[in-house]
C-alpha cells in the first residue's frame, strides 16, 4: 500500500485542506458526470440538486441491495431465496423519498413509478437467480467495500481522498482476485465501447481495493443484467472481464488522471465556470436550464449546502449574481427559469406557484378536488387544513401523499388519520416539513409537574414526555448530524432536572455531556464502563420488580447504534472456568478452559431495560443519527417495543 502524503494529517490539518474545495471527495462517478456535462456536475456535486431518479434507476438501485445482502449472507453460510431478495428489495423502494421519484409520462404518480420499481427489480432478482453461474466464485472475501482513501493516480498524489462502493471483491476458482460491479441495463452496452469506456471505472476500483485491503486485482468484472427479457432466450447476464496487467493499469491510470485533474481544478477554484453539454442525453436539460438560472438569483439558502461549503458557496453565488444581472436583467432570467421550468413535466418544484396552489394542483390531476382553508406555521413543519368537496373519499388523499410530497419537493408528508376540528369545521389536516429558521428556547414555563416538554405543536400546544404515566413509551430521537439531536436532550435534561429527579445515568460515547459528570450525574464513555453499567441497571430493574419497588430514574443513550456496534458480541461473550482434566505422572493436574456461561450482550440488555423497565420506573432516552430509515426504524423500535419516534 501508498503512503500518501495526505494519509495522516490531523483533524484540524484535514479540516483547512477541505476548506480550498468545493466537494470533500471525488469518485468515479464525478470525474464521469464532469467530463460528460459540467453543468450537470455543478448542479449535483457542488449545489447539492441532484436529478430525480427514473423508477428503472430506483429498482436498479434496490437490485444492488438485494444483491449485496445475498452475498453478505451466503459469507457467513446461509442462502436467501427469491422471497428473501423481493422483500430487500421492495424495502429499499419503499424508503425512496418522494421528492427523490421522477414521475413521467408513462408514470405519472409516485404509485405508478413504485409498481414499475418492484416489477423491474423482481425482473432483475429472476434473472441474477436463474443465471447465477455467472459469478464463478470460489471464496468472498469482502462485500460492499466502502472506501475514502486517498490515492496516487499516474504518479501523482490526489489532495482529496477517492470516496466508492464496490459492490464485491472475491477470489475465483483459478485463484484470482476479482472485483465484481452489478449493473442494471435495459440493454446490454457495446462491448468495444465497454473497453474503452468502463476502463476509468475499473483502475478507480483497483487502487481502493489495493489501498483499503492491501490486495493486488487480477481483473475487474462487469456483470450486466437486462430486465426485458431477451426473445431469442439468450441469457439476460453479461459478464464483461477486464485484464488489470501492469500495461492496462498504466493506461487506464493515464486515461483516468486527465478528467481528474481538470476536476480538480475545477472544484479548487470558486470562479471556475461550469460548461453546459447540450449533446448530453442523460440529463433533463429543462431541469438544467431551470438550474442555471437559479444560481443567478438565488442566495445560499436556497440550497442544502453543508455548513463547511456555505462560505465558498456564497461567494460564488454573488459574483455570479453580480456578473449576470450587470447584462441581463432579473426579470429576464427570472422568466427564463418559469420557460424552462415549462418544460419540466410532472415537476411542480419550480413552477411559480405556492404550496396551497401545488397541493390543491396536484389532487385535481389526481381526481381530487380540495381547498386549502387554512396555514399554520410551526419550528419544522407547516399544517395545512384542507377542505374537499362534496362525495371526495378521503382515503384517496392518504393514496395521493407521496405525490403531493414530490410536488412539494419534500421527502415526506404526514397526513393525520382523524379530522381535524378548526373553528367548528372538519378538516383533513396535513404536515409539511421545512427547514427550521427559528429555534424553541428552553423555558420552565412549559414544565408542569413530571410533563417533560419536549416541543410544541403547530397550533401553540405543548408537547409532553410524561414521567407519571406508567404507558408513556420511552424516546428513541433520530436524526441526521446537526440535526438537534444533542441540543434536544440537553433540553430534555435541564427540564428533568428542574422537576427534580436526580437518579440520571447518561451513557455518552461520544463524549458530548462529560460537563454534567460534576452535577450529581453519572456519565459513561467508554464502552466497557458501559456495557458493566447497562449489566446493573438490568440487576437493579430486576431486583425492583422483586420487591415491588418503583422510582423515577432517567437512562439518556446518546449514539446509542454507534456504542451497540463497537461492543463485545460472539466470542467475547463467553465465560469460561478452569477445570481439572486428569493428572500428571508426577500428580500435578491437568487443567483445562471450559465454557460455563455467555453474558447478555449490550443490546439484549438494554432490550431487556426497554422491555421490563418501565414498570418500575425506567425511562430511556436513546438517540443515533444511524435510524433515519423505515427499516431501520423498525429494527430499532424492536429494541424499544414501546418506543416512539419524534
Amino acid at each position: 500500500m501508498s503512503t500518501h502524503q495526505y494519509k495522516n494529517l490531523t483533524p484540524d490539518q484535514y479540516e483547512e485542506l477541505f476548506s480550498n474545495f468545493l466537494v470533500d471527495s471525488w469518485s468515479y462517478s464525478k470525474v464521469s458526470s464532469f467530463a460528460r456535462n459540467e453543468k450537470a456536475f455543478e448542479m449535483e456535486y457542488i449545489y447539492r440538486s441532484p436529478s430525480r431518479r427514473s423508477a428503472s434507476s430506483v429498482a436498479g438501485n434496490a437490485y444492488h441491495e438485494a444483491l449485496d445482502q445475498y452475498f453478505s449472507n451466503k459469507k457467513e453460510g446461509t442462502l436467501l431465496d427469491l422471497v428473501d431478495l423481493q422483500k430487500i428489495a421492495f424495502n429499499d423502494i419503499e424508503e425512496v423519498p418522494a421528492n427523490a421519484w421522477k414521475t413521467q409520462k408513462t408514470t405519472p404518480s409516485i404509485e405508478a413509478c413504485i409498481l414499475k420499481a418492484n416489477d423491474l427489480a423482481t425482473s432483475l432478482i429472476n434473472n441474477f437467480l436463474a443465471e447465477i453461474e455467472v459469478y464463478d466464485v470460489k471464496e468472498i472475501i469482502e462485500v460492499e467495500v466502502y472506501c475514502d482513501e486517498f490515492l496516487t493516480i499516474n504518479g501523482v498524489e490526489i489532495m482529496l481522498p477517492c470516496h466508492a462502493k464496490i459492490d464485491l471483491v472475491v477470489e475465483t476458482h483459478d485463484n484470482k482476485i476479482v472485483i465484481i460491479d452489478h449493473k442494471s441495463k435495459a440493454k446490454y452496452s457495446d462491448e468495444k465501447e465497454l473497453a474503452f469506456s468502463i476502463g476509468k471505472q475499473a483502475i478507480t476500483y483497483v487502487h481502493c481495493v489495493k489501498e483499503k485491503l492491501g490486495l493486488d486485482v487480477a481483473e475487474v468484472w462487469f456483470i450486466e443484467n437486462k430486465y426485458s427479457k431477451n426473445r431469442d432466450k439468450s441469457p439476460q447476464l453479461n459478464c464483461f472481464k477486464m485484464v488489470m496487467d501492469k500495461d492496462t493499469i498504466r493506461l487506464y491510470d493515464a486515461m483516468l488522471y486527465e478528467p481528474l485533474r481538470r476536476m480538480m481544478e475545477a472544484v479548487s477554484t470558486p470562479d471556475y465556470v461550469y460548461l453546459m453539454n447540450e449533446d448530453d442525453n442523460y440529463v433533463d436539460k429543462a431541469e438544467l436550464h431551470a438550474f442555471w438560472a437559479q444560481t443567478m438569483i438565488a442566495e445560499v439558502g436556497d440550497f442544502d449546502i453543508p455548513e463547511s461549503k456555505q462560505d465558498m458557496i456564497t461567494l460564488r453565488l454573488k459574483k455570479i449574481r453580480d456578473s449576470s444581472i450587470a447584462t441581463v436583467s432579473p426579470s429576464v432570467i427570472k422568466n427564463f427559469r418559469k420557460n424552462a421550468a415549462d418544460f419540466i413535466q410532472f415537476n411542480l418544484n419550480d413552477k411559480d406557484m405556492t404550496r396551497e396552489q401545488k397541493i390543491e394542483h396536484v389532487l385535481r390531476t389526481l381526481g381530487t378536488i380540495v381547498q386549502v382553508q387554512h396555514k399554520f406555521e410551526g419550528y419544522s413543519n407547516d399544517t395545512y387544513l384542507l377542505e374537499a368537496s362534496s362525495g371526495t373519499n378521503l382515503s384517496s388523499i392518504h393514496r395521493y401523499k407521496l405525490d403531493i410530497a414530490n410536488a412539494l419537493n419534500v421527502p415526506s408528508i404526514r397526513i393525520k388519520k382523524d379530522l381535524f376540528i378548526y373553528e367548528d369545521q372538519a378538516y383533513l389536516a396535513i404536515e409539511i416539513p421545512k427547514k427550521r429558521t427559528n429555534d424553541l428556547m428552553f423555558d420552565p414555563k412549559y414544565l408542569v409537574d413530571l410533563k417533560i416538554p419536549i416541543g410544541l405543536d403547530n397550533f401553540k400546544k405543548t408537547i409532553v414526555w410524561d414521567l407519571n404515566n406508567h404507558s408513556t413509551p420511552h424516546m428513541l430521537i433520530c436524526g441526521a448530524t446537526g440535526s438537534g439531536k444533542s441540543v434536544s436532550i440537553l433540553s430534555m435534561l435541564e427540564y428533568i432536572r428542574k422537576a427534580n429527579i436526580e437518579d440520571i445515568i447518561i451513557f455518552d460515547p461520544k463524549y458530548e455531556f462529560t460537563k454534567y459528570k460534576s452535577k450529581g450525574i453519572d456519565v459513561f464513555n467508554d464502552i466497557d464502563d458501559i456495557e458493566t453499567m447497562m449489566e446493573f441497571l438490568v440487576e437493579e430493574m430486576n431486583d425492583r420488580i422483586k420487591a415491588g419497588v418503583s422510582a423515577k430514574k432517567i437512562v439518556i443513550f446518546d449514539e446509542f447504534a454507534d456504542a451497540l456496534a463497537s461492543s463485545a458480541k460472539g466470542n467475547d461473550l463467553k465465560i469460561y472456568d478452569n477445570e481439572i482434566d486428569g493428572y500428571y505422572k508426577n500428580g500435578n493436574p491437568k487443567m483445562k478452559r471450559v465454557h460455563v456461561s455467555t453474558k447478555k450482550s449490550l443490546e439484549e440488555n438494554l432490550k431487556i431495560l426497554g422491555q421490563k423497565g418501565r414498570s418500575c420506573g425506567f425511562r430511556i432516552i436513546a438517540a443515533t443519527q444511524k435510524v433515519l430509515s423505515k427499516s431501520n426504524y423498525r429494527r430499532c423500535k424492536s429494541k424499544f417495543p414501546c418506543a416512539s419516534m419524534f
